[in-house]
């Protein structure tokens, strides 16, 4: 195959493999989320949660596993494709800076936005096999019921994610058009 482009070191490289093992740690991790909710769902007796109150238990907890695999492992990859498809049709490179606020956010702040659904997760299914029916009062005993902690957490790993990708899709979009004005 010709390569337009000549041989180089790939700045690419050190992104990728992050984003490749990143992504290879949350398989094993929603593989585990996955197994975990089979496990708990089945702890949670007919008797003790009638069938609407059941599957609000569940359902927090059933979600962390297909969150896992969308936000931990398919939009990692994606995003290390689009960074090498953008420069393979002819884009130019995205800085090393870009690069580095967008792991610097997005991994760690993906990784704890999981975290939180799980503990959420786990919040409300122990909650109900506890005894608690009344999911208003499950919802406000969350993380202690301290309000102020819960808005915190969320908003700044939420910002943090969204920030991180933001960075580098505007990264990637400005190094379409900076190729096509040099080049």
């Amino acid at each position: 195959m010709n390569d337009p482009t000549p041989p180089r070191a790939d700045a690419y490289a050190p992104l990728t493999r992050l984003l490749v093992r990143y992504a290879i740690v949350m398989a094993v991790v929603a593989l585990l989320a996955g197994i975990s909710f089979q496990e708990s769902a089945k702890r949670l007796a007919f008797d003790q949660a009638p069938a609407g109150l059941r599957l609000e238990a569940l359902l927090p907890l059933g979600l962390v596993h297909g969150h896992v695999f969308t936000a931990g492992v398919l939009l990692p990859l994606a995003l290390a494709g689009a960074l090498h498809l953008a420069r393979r049709a002819g884009g130019g490179e995205v800085g090393p800076r870009t690069r580095a606020l967008f792991a610097w956010l997005f991994l760690p702040c993906t990784a704890l936005s999981l975290g939180l659904l799980l503990v959420k997760g786990y919040h409300v299914l122990l909650a109900v096999r506890g005894g608690e029916a009344d999911l208003g009062v499950i919802d406000a005993a969350f993380l202690g019921g301290h309000q102020p902690l819960r808005y915190l957490l969320y908003g700044a790993v939420h910002g943090g994610m969204g920030l991180g990708l933001l960075i580098l899709l505007v990264g990637v979009w400005r190094s379409m058009s900076r190729r096509a004005r040099t080049g």
